[in-house]
């Protein structure tokens, strides 16, 4: 066979954001009178004018169509958990018949999809159809390039309502933004930084994935229809040998990985790390830090770009939390951080974190709002598929807590006690041979069983679901940060003696929020327990989890700040807890399709095929105790099966009778799923004892092992 002549793939340098209209571009192509003022609005927020957005809007269009777009898109995240578009050409009429290329400013600006289809939780009436998009100026457009090499033009925007609403996710993160940087400002002011003028907070979200055959996937209904295997017997091997986590990339993935990353570093995402993780096809990619907003942005095109380039190389990339049961879940690693305009980064503890008085302020402000909102950090990332991952069958735990290690933890537990904290000489990590040099010892390390660890100069939340948007978490996180911030600010504003009151304040945080600091291991029994104990939370399914959005508490935090109004909020709510009602409602008919029709049959011809072999043994006159056996256990559990499919069906005849949302969604989680789940384990069961060849569906070590 002859070898495959090696494509030589352009340099990232020469690549990186050729796709894109960055401010490069937008620089080299615009007077600098029209540069300067989009400049003050991509920095600072300032409103742009007319004559300003006129001029971006047709040097973009002339990049675009230079580049061979004919048509543009708002791009847009209603609270359906994905993107939105709806595709427009430039093209306008002349009067003598032909046609031009236009794009003005109040194109660029804003658009009006149809809202109509898109969930409102109650924000609008079904029959109020007039939705909007604004061109988020933040986040660059970009050029999207499709399996024939054709291109769009995206241009990120916000969704909201006529009144006025927001109908998305981006609306509330740019708030929220805001807020952070307000109150986080006031806080560095009081403790006497008077040049920094905004803070920025920072997001790498890490993305977890699977790779299977497309033929596999084409030949299972439960993938298809809702992006996990309902069914499926564990293979021989699993991940039990550890053999996949940092193993050799195969030829075939990593051709994959590498048109990944030459798609998303032309679209300007900084794709940088890339490495097979803990369970048999499953992968992990990150970025580098961006500012939030963006690297939100930039998460959405990650998500879609893996799958559309899984595609092109005859796979399917499965981003559900849990698509195989028995092996580990995929998530989102969520690290957050804070940064100054001046590129300080507001959670570097520097060589001495115990005398940084401003790190510890604003360690101790994430620590309050972490324990105080624990119940919304859960409840951002409830999701049906999630559920499969936190307080199941893998951690992160459905238990927030902190990680902070070994010093930070010992600097805080001297500051509480009013003791001064001697630090230690640097250490050094010595291998026990020569050539390998000798590495100072980081602080502490890390810890990836807990939910939120500081790891460094960020805090990871482990918690997020690989296929849901970071916005939400963000959101969340955002706005509770805000609030001890603004909350510190205003004591050290009314004090005195700010070096004192800011001791005072982390000593007292301490005091009242250390219960929720946790160094060991957070997938162990008796963190449960001892969780228990100090009265954190433990909320197990998505249906509760999202009542911590309907409290008191959290409708004044969100109202407080701007982000969300009550109105929103409680849409939100709805919104959630209808879409876990309609995924499980999808799952048990999906479940109840393939008893019906894949399972059974399979499983009834099966046993014609032991009974014809009972009777010939008998009319041979040999011993038929095996054949009888095995018909016996195959009968036993298809009986077993067809009983349960009964009563799947009846489950899911009563629970969509029910009207209320809640109770809906209750019904589901408590009489579907567990019907549907019983069902399994039959099938399950049939799996492990009939024939490869007679089983009508692709089995776990096929699609696991198969690349």
């Amino acid at each position: 066979m002859a070898k495959k002549s090696a494509v030589k793939k352009p340099n990232p340098a020469d690549c990186f954001g050729e796709n894109v209209f960055n401010e490069k571009k937008m620089k080299a192509l615009l007077s600098p009178a029209v540069f300067k003022e989009l400049k003050k609005t991509l920095d600072y927020g300032f409103p742009m004018s007319k004559s300003t957005a006129d001029a971006v809007a047709t040097a973009m269009k002339d990049w675009a169509i230079g580049r061979g777009a004919t048509h543009y898109t708002h791009w847009f995240q209603p609270l359906t958990g994905i993107t939105a578009e709806k595709h427009d050409s430039f093209i306008s009429p002349v009067s003598d018949g032909t046609i031009k290329m236009e794009f003005s400013g109040k194109q660029l600006i804003q658009g009006e999809p149809d809202a109509s289809s898109f969930p409102s939780g109650g924000l609008r009436a079904t029959f109020e159809a007039r939705g909007y998009t604004a061109w988020d100026p933040t986040s660059p457009c970009f050029l999207k390039e499709d399996a024939e090499g054709d291109l769009t033009l995206y241009i990120p925007t916000a969704f909201y309502s006529y009144t006025g609403v927001a109908l998305d996710k981006k609306i509330p993160v740019l708030r929220s933004m805001e807020a952070v940087s307000k109150h986080a400002l006031r806080l560095l002011k009081a403790l006497g930084n008077t040049t920094t003028k905004k803070v920025t907070p920072t997001l790498g979200p890490e993305q977890e994935y699977f790779l299977i055959e497309k033929e596999y996937f084409m030949s299972r209904m439960d993938l298809i229809m809702t992006g996990r295997t309902l069914f499926g017997a564990p293979p021989p091997k699993g991940q039990e040998l550890e053999d996949q986590y940092f193993g050799s990339i195969k030829d075939r993935v990593s051709a994959y990985m590498t048109d990944l990353d030459q798609e998303l570093w032309k679209l300007g995402v900084l794709s940088k790390t890339r490495h097979n993780e803990v369970a048999p096809a499953q992968f992990e990619n990150a970025p580098v830090f961006n500012t939030l907003n963006l690297a939100i942005d930039h998460n959405q095109i990650v998500m879609d770009t893996m799958q559309r380039i899984a595609l092109r190389h005859g796979l399917v990339c499965l981003l559900h939390e849990k698509p195989f049961k028995g092996v580990n879940g995929s998530g989102k690693h969520n690290n957050w951080s804070l940064s100054m305009d001046d590129g300080q980064n507001l959670l570097e503890p520097g060589a001495t974190p115990h005398d940084n008085m401003q790190f510890l302020m604003f360690l101790a402000a994430l620590i309050q709002a972490v324990d105080r909102h624990a119940d919304m950090l859960r409840g951002t990332c409830a999701s049906a598929g999630n559920d499969h991952r936190l307080g199941a069958n893998e951690a992160p735990p459905a238990i927030i807590s902190i990680y902070l290690g070994e010093l930070l933890s010992a600097v805080l537990d001297k500051i509480e006690k009013g003791e001064k904290f001697v630090a230690k000489d640097a250490s050094f990590l010595h291998m026990g041979v020569d050539l390998l040099p000798r590495f100072p010892l980081d602080n502490s390390d890390r810890n990836r069983t807990s939910p939120f660890a500081f790891t460094g100069n960020k805090f990871e939340f482990r918690m997020v679901g690989s296929a849901m948007s970071c916005a939400s978490p963000n959101i969340v996180l955002n706005t509770i940060a805000a609030e001890s911030f603004d909350e510190f600010a205003t004591r050290l504003e009314k004090s005195k003696n700010v070096k004192k009151e800011a001791s005072a304040i982390v000593a007292e945080v301490i005091k009242n929020h250390k219960r929720v600091i946790f160094n060991g291991n957070g997938y162990s029994a008796e963190w449960e327990k001892e969780a228990e104990k100090r009265g954190l939370p433990n909320v197990k399914n998505s249906v509760d989890a999202h009542k911590a959005f309907t409290t008191r508490k959290a409708k004044d935090i969100f109202a407080k700040y701007g982000v969300l109004s009550n109105e929103e909020l409680h849409s939100r709510y709805e919104i959630y807890i209808e879409q876990y009602a309609k995924i499980i409602n999808i799952e048990g008919q999906t479940a109840l399709k393939m008893a019906k029709t894949l399972f059974i049959p399979s499983v009834i011809r099966y046993a014609e095929t032991l009974s014809d072999a009972v009777i010939k043994a008998k009319q041979a006159g040999v011993s038929t105790k095996t054949q009888s056996q095995l018909l016996e256990e195959v009968t036993f559990l298809l009986e077993s099966a067809v009983k349960k499919t009964a009563a799947l069906e009846s489950e899911l005849a009563k629970a969509a009778k029910i009207q209320e949302t809640v109770k809906k969604a209750e019904t589901y989680r408590d009489n579907v799923f567990t019907a549907f789940t019983s069902l399994r384990e039959d099938i399950d069961a049939l799996e492990t004892i009939m024939p490869e060849a007679a089983w009508p569906v692709p089995v776990y070590s096929e699609m696991l092992f198969n690349l």
